[in-house]
């Protein structure tokens, strides 16, 4: 796993996807919600498998793309969304009670719910380059990104 330039990683397998996800998952408090965007098959599951890892979370984590919410309990509760298969961002399903809760939200596919993700959240684009490396990166959007891309890059 190389680091580029601040929170910019490339990753060389999903091990060392889910590494980087393990390496977050320290850092993650109560109401963080994580945004994934990116191609299919860039990493974005196999990241959150290693986030719950982090959390002391033992099942197996797969895409809950035909449930939409999948909800898992370590350290603090992981809800895992997909919402690729919605509509659109006007079907309410709770979603302050899980982003406003007391557990960790990653969101895969969130911009197709981007009005109603909260201002602190933290996204993160996963592209698959040409090498079959992933290019992994955690955009600067708000302070709480930023803390966790000092936290994640030793600075």
């Amino acid at each position: 796993m190389e680091m580029h330039e601040p929170c910019l990683w490339i990753v060389k397998s999903e091990q060392e996807t889910r590494e980087l996800g393990r390496r977050l998952a320290p850092l993650l408090q109560p109401g963080d919600v994580l945004a994934l965007e990116g191609d299919l098959g860039a990493g974005k599951t196999t990241f959150t498998q290693g986030v719950a890892q982090g959390l002391g979370i033992d099942a197996y984590i797969d895409s809950p793309t035909f449930t939409l919410i999948k909800e898992y309990h370590g350290r603090l509760p992981l809800y895992h969304m997909d919402v690729y298969r919605l509509e659109g961002a006007d079907e309410d399903l709770g979603w302050d009670e899980y982003f406003y809760g007391d557990g960790v939200t990653l969101v895969e596919w969130a911009s197709r719910i981007q009005p109603l993700m909260p201002e602190e959240t933290v996204w993160f684009t996963f592209h698959v380059l040409s090498t079959g490396e992933r290019e992994i990166r955690l955009h600067l959007r708000n302070d709480r990104s930023r803390r966790m891309c000092e936290e994640l890059s030793g600075r």
